[in-house]
């Protein structure tokens, strides 16, 4: 492992395989060909053309920025993405997951996502390119059965054609049942598609040969709604029986979006059979689409998680490496100039970015781990992975992205005036990183959806049965070999969360959903520190015993030595540091919101429109 600009690779592998033992899926017979040696050199390659290739490439993309031409119905990239989609295309990372029937690699999920989060924090423009290609990869591996799934197949594993995802439409947004584009069924079986779509990432551009659109669209005579959605593989040229590309079909990009950042990713508005000559194909059953697209919506949320987590990791590493090597002001005490990093605030702030990334890290992988579970597994093992990652799915999604604002915020406080201007990467961090509390479900939604759909309407509360057992779990090993004061505060935090949640059923029992819908997001947020409080005290079951041996009881100058000296000892110590920041300090704001949650107060409820004086005329 070599030092990186981008993410803390030692902590990478304590997640993976010291807390998490990813090492030991390769019990299951679909990972048994792997091992742990496989797994580390896949790492160390990705963090290889990570660093070297696309890193370089972030800020080229975002000063050129992905162009249009009007003449044309054309989208270029930025230059720079060329060479960087090359290059991790021959590492062949886009298969890595994929079945090696079409060209993959079979890895565990969460081993993908591990190496993905190199590229997310590397770089999210480019690497939105390889989400979006994955997801409609797996899209139409499991529910489309045309001639030519297989040539498709091997293509999109190997990089060649790119993929997105069509639902958005103008006055459609997060209310997809809404949606007016229309299929209308063709003697042969096909489908000829006209619509709309906008917001479509990576929609149109030159870096791929082919483009493969899952696109939501409602058969001609089916129901308004969400059950008279349908969904269709539309290629962005025809395909012929031997893989080879055919003419243009008929959807065309008639323009991209003026963005605040991801500005080298196309966001395209895309028309679809202007000419009424668009062939689409339908993927699964008739009226199944919003079923069939909450698959790759959920693979989705995960990556979206994965570029929260990835922009905040290169953000801090910034931060610290800035902070470690600019001279200013004294410290009491000590005589010279010191580095910012001596400050105490300094500090502070560091260790806020530093819990935060590390327990985004932990929880995004344990998420990843579950899906392999899941689909590995059998019986209840199998069962109870999958309960867990989709209670954790809306947590690490918004939780992420919600942190991935702030932690970039700070990194700019850490460097002063300098990171409010653009010679220095954290002002475009920033930037970047706003959209991913918005696009694959805004924040909002997914706290709906975690608290309706993944707690108050979960038959019995079986996902939050799962997750609490689980805390419950790390509790007990704790007790052993933490200290007390932390093991009772998460203890506490899970007594309080149980009463939080009988209270908002009480309500729910009552018919008063608008009231829980008012408390959603903070019931998210709050979930969201317990999480990072298991996350944290799981760690410190770990890292405390280990740091003991390697530091045993040395302070001051002598353990400053050890730690710029050994390693080792660094993380450990650091990691331990971090995590009692959290637990003893940070996460004693969760039992203030927890309070918050229960007051009864109905100040939402009681709003009207007209509350919100001020507005500007229309």
């Amino acid at each position: 492992m070599t030092a990186n600009p981008l993410l803390d690779s030692r902590d990478m592998r304590f997640v993976l395989f010291e807390m998490l033992e990813a090492q030991s899926l390769v019990k299951y017979e679909r990972f048994g060909e792997f091992d742990r040696d496989t797994f580390e050199s896949v790492l160390d390659l990705a963090e290889q053309i990570a660093a070297e290739q696309v890193y370089p490439a972030n800020t080229a993309s975002d000063r050129t920025g992905a162009r249009f031409d009007p003449a044309t119905g054309t989208v270029t990239a930025p230059e720079v993405h060329g060479p960087a989609l090359a290059a991790f295309n021959a590492a062949g990372f886009t298969g890595i997951g994929s079945d090696p029937r079409w060209g993959g690699m079979g890895m565990p999920d969460v081993i993908y996502r591990a190496v993905m989060e190199y590229f997310f924090a590397a770089g999210i423009s480019f690497t939105m390119n390889i989400s979006l290609l994955v997801g409609a990869t797996n899209l139409v591996k499991n529910f489309y059965f045309g001639e030519d799934r297989d040539v498709i197949l091997k293509k999109m594993i190997a990089g060649e054609w790119g993929g997105t995802m069509c639902l958005t439409e103008p006055e459609a947004g997060s209310d997809v049942g809404a949606l007016k584009t229309r299929a209308v069924k063709q003697p042969d079986g096909s489908y000829l598609i006209t619509g709309q779509k906008i917001f479509i990432s990576a929609g149109d551009n030159d870096l791929f040969e082919n483009i493969i659109h899952p696109v939501l669209a409602r058969i001609e005579g089916d129901p308004a709604g969400t059950k008279g959605i349908s969904i269709f593989m539309v290629p962005k040229y025809h395909v012929r029986p031997d893989g080879s590309i055919g003419g243009r079909n008929d959807v065309i990009c008639s323009g991209i979006e003026h963005k605040m950042g991801i500005k080298g990713s196309p966001t395209c508005t895309l028309n679809f059979g202007d000419n009424g000559r668009c062939v689409g194909r339908l993927m699964g059953e008739e009226r199944q689409g919003m079923k069939i697209m909450f698959q790759m919506m959920n693979e989705a949320r995960l990556d979206v998680a994965l570029q929260g987590l990835g922009v905040s990791s290169t953000a801090y590493m910034h931060a610290v490496t800035y902070a470690k090597n600019r001279g200013q002001g004294s410290v009491p005490g000590e005589k010279g100039t010191a580095m910012i990093v001596a400050h105490p605030d300094v500090r502070r702030m560091l260790l806020w970015m530093k819990s935060h990334v590390e327990a985004m890290r932990m929880v995004t992988m344990l998420a990843a781990l579950q899906s392999d579970i899941a689909h590995a597994g059998e019986g209840k093992e199998a069962a109870e992975a999958g309960a867990l990652l989709d209670f954790l799915i809306p947590i690490c999604k918004a939780g992420n992205t919600d942190l991935a604002w702030l932690v970039t915020s700070e990194a700019i406080q850490v460097y002063g005036g300098y990171g409010f201007c653009s010679d220095h990467p954290v002002e475009q961090l920033a930037r970047d990183s706003k959209i991913l509390a918005i696009y694959e479900g805004t924040n909002g939604i997914q706290s709906i959806d975690l608290a309706m759909r993944k707690l108050l309407m979960n038959p019995g509360m079986e996902n939050f049965s799962v997750y609490k057992a689980r805390i419950r779990e790390t509790i007990g090993r704790a007790k052993a070999v933490v200290e007390d004061k932390y093991v009772r505060t998460v203890e506490n935090g899970l007594d309080t969360m149980e009463e939080v949640v009988g209270y908002l059923k009480r309500i729910a029992e009552e018919k008063n959903t608008a009231a829980v819908l008012a408390v959603a997001t903070p019931l998210q947020q709050a979930f969201r520190m317990l999480t990072h409080a298991w996350m944290h005290l799981w760690s410190l079951s770990i890292t405390a015993p280990r740091a003991g041996e390697l530091c045993g009881a040395l302070s001051g100058g002598e353990l400053d030595s050890l730690l710029e000296n050994d390693a080792e000892a660094a993380y450990y110590h650091g990691k331990t540091v971090s995590s009692r920041f959290y637990l003893g300090s940070e996460f004693m704001n969760y039992f203030g919101i927890a309070e918050s949650l229960m007051a009864g107060e109905n100040a939402v409820a009681d709003s009207r429109p007209g509350s919100f004086t001020g507005a500007l005329p229309g």
